[in-house]
């Protein structure tokens, strides 16, 4: 008998005995007809925890199952919780002086799918979290890590939002990979993706870096094999993806590049190489995907007809890197059909045909470990999984998909690389800061959040007094030093503000620029807001304090989100017309 077998006909495969119970959103272990069901994941009591008063076997086990477990020619069972009466099967009575089962809540289908599905968000990696711990141990001998050399957060936190940064490169490695990329490549930052999942987990923005982005490179502290650090020099004026493998760059340096060209600073980063795309897609079953057009790129091997097509392997890995054949054949094309693949990538990985096969799932969990690279605060399945946790809890329809807006370079005459717009550019980065969503969510959570923001706009309504009237104490609170007497310069040869005064350094720094004013000074604090371009959650309502005259004064705390005098404070909430994005709900075909 095969060891996984377990007294079961030979073509039957173990893993397609595990179902989905949509009355309990939990995958059971379905033998034969008349035999109990056991819910998976979970660890599993030992069999003294589940005897019953007469120190039997556990209930729903019987002595057969047991001595069929004990087969030392078997492997150990993936660790299961006490079993389950089978679907459409009488209750079972409580033994004698046993007491019976409390009711369990069941959670809804829709809740457990997205559980499942958080294994799955962060593109190619996120199922694997998911459904990885199905053998924990097992896939935790298939993790590459490496460290972040400080340029990250230190590791993403389940009450803040998450910023993922996910590396693509084209390093050829392995077998069948020789058509593929450059043969000399030492592994550059090909396709670039930078995933934010805001505080509250209702919205998602997938920032695509174009590889052929101008930037400036900084200088990178790695840590060497033998222990020991090196600075790698930083250069400026350069191709994006030289920020990985280039003079010895390891993902970190693309990690502090990103945070020089964005000021996001990631939380953890993974790095795929070719074999990634081929290994996933073929785990789930292949993607569907659909053209507008005919297709056949020589240097992508890519062949397809016009419609739709579910590839997976090296086709899907020849439908990602193709652009000469979409677009206007560039980069910038190519990224928009790598986008739209994620987004079919998602709702195949979200879809019952993937979360009810426990043999994709398995074969999921098994490619994802072994194809990524992460940092070393991922390198478990357990924070994988608490990660996935955490993006499983998104809405795909309200995921993104945008990339940094760009120009083609002015300093060359035929145009091969691009520089980042700064009209657009800037908005773009801010909101991702801000945790601003590019989407319009119309869940709990964000109309709580929208209350919140309407009640701050509230206090920006009403009169203003003129500025002359405007009695205010300028104090610098965690802005760069001086911030607090360029400001009164301004106000007052500038703006009017002439009863203004400097009142040094306050007694704590805040992230955040402060307005506080008692109830009767409210017109003058519209009139400094409408000034200074602060938004409503900068006005504190509070109480006022004496200026040097002994007159009540409003006072104005400049934070560490303090861009200068004169420089509006109130975050974009709308995306400009001209940026490219896409949400991963919507079926898009590549012209």
């Amino acid at each position: 008998m095969d060891a996984q077998g377990r007294g079961r006909a030979d073509n039957i495969d173990p893993a397609d005995q595990w179902v989905l119970n949509p009355n309990t959103g939990e995958y059971e272990l379905r033998l034969t007809p008349s035999a109990p069901q056991s819910a998976v994941p979970g660890p599993r009591r030992s069999d003294s925890g589940r005897t019953g008063g007469g120190g039997g076997p556990a209930r729903g086990r019987t002595a057969a199952q047991g001595r069929e477990s004990s087969s030392p020619e078997e492997t150990p069972d993936p660790e299961v919780p006490s079993p389950r009466r089978r679907r459409g099967a009488a209750p079972e009575e409580p033994a004698a002086n046993r007491r019976g089962r409390r009711p369990v809540k069941k959670k809804s289908k829709a809740k457990k799918i997205l559980l499942w599905t958080g294994g799955i968000m962060a593109f190619v990696l996120v199922g694997t979290a998911g459904a990885a711990y199905l053998y924990l141990e097992h896939l935790n001998d298939n993790i590459t890590s490496v460290s972040d050399d400080g340029a990250s957060t230190g590791g993403f936190s389940k009450d803040k939002a998450i910023n993922l940064l996910v590396i693509g490169t084209d390093k050829r490695t392995g077998s069948g990979n020789e058509g593929y990329g450059d043969s000399g490549s030492v592994g550059h930052a090909d396709t670039t993706i930078l995933l934010h999942v805001s505080k509250d987990r209702t919205n998602a923005t997938a920032l695509s870096i174009p590889r052929d982005l101008i930037v400036d490179i900084p200088d990178c502290e790695t840590k060497q094999e033998d222990g020991s650090t090196k600075v790698i020099k930083g250069t400026d004026n350069v191709r994006f993806n030289t920020s990985l493998g280039q003079d010895n760059r390891t993902p970190s340096c693309t990690v502090r590049t990103v945070t020089e060209l964005t000021g996001i600073q990631a939380d953890n980063f993974m790095v795929a190489d070719f074999n990634a795309v081929k290994t996933l897609t073929t785990a789930v079953g292949g993607v569907e995907v659909c053209l507008a057009k005919d297709i056949d790129d020589e240097d992508s091997h890519l062949k397809l007809s016009k419609g739709t097509h579910t590839i997976e392997g090296e086709q899907a890995l020849a439908f990602v890197r193709t652009r000469h054949s979409v677009g206007f054949g560039g980069d910038l094309s190519r990224i928009e059909l790598q986008q739209q693949f994620l987004s079919a990538l998602m709702r195949k990985l979200k879809s019952n045909d993937t979360l009810t096969s426990p043999t994709k799932m398995i074969k999921l969990a098994e490619a994802g470990t072994k194809a990524l690279t992460v940092d070393s605060q991922l390198d478990t399945i357990d924070k994988l999984k608490d990660l996935g946790l955490e993006l499983g809890k998104l809405n795909v329809k309200n995921l993104t998909f945008t990339t940094v807006p760009v120009v083609d370079n002015p300093a060359e005459k035929v145009a091969a690389t691009v520089v980042v717009n700064n009209s657009t550019a800037p908005t773009v980065f801010q909101m991702i800061k801000d945790d601003v969503s590019f989407t319009e969510v119309k869940e709990q959570a964000a109309a709580s959040k929208n209350a919140a923001a309407k009640a701050a706009a509230a206090r920006l309504k009403g009169t203003q007094s003129a500025a002359s009237a405007v009695r205010v104490q300028v104090m610098n609170g965690g802005a760069p030093a001086g911030s607090a007497q360029e400001t009164l310069n301004w106000l007052q040869n500038d703006e009017g503000v002439t009863k203004s005064e400097n009142a040094g350094n306050a007694p704590a720094a805040l992230s955040k620029t402060t307005l506080e004013y008692a109830p009767d000074q409210a017109d003058q604090a519209r009139k400094l807001a409408a000034i200074m371009g602060l938004p409503g959650t900068a006005l504190k309502p509070g109480k006022s304090v004496e200026n040097s005259q002994g007159l009540p004064t409003m006072t104005l705390t400049l934070g560490k989100d303090f861009k200068g005098a004169g420089v509006s404070l109130t975050a974009p909430t709308t995306v400009p017309d001209t940026v490219q994005k896409s949400t991963a709900d919507k079926v898009e075909c590549a012209k």
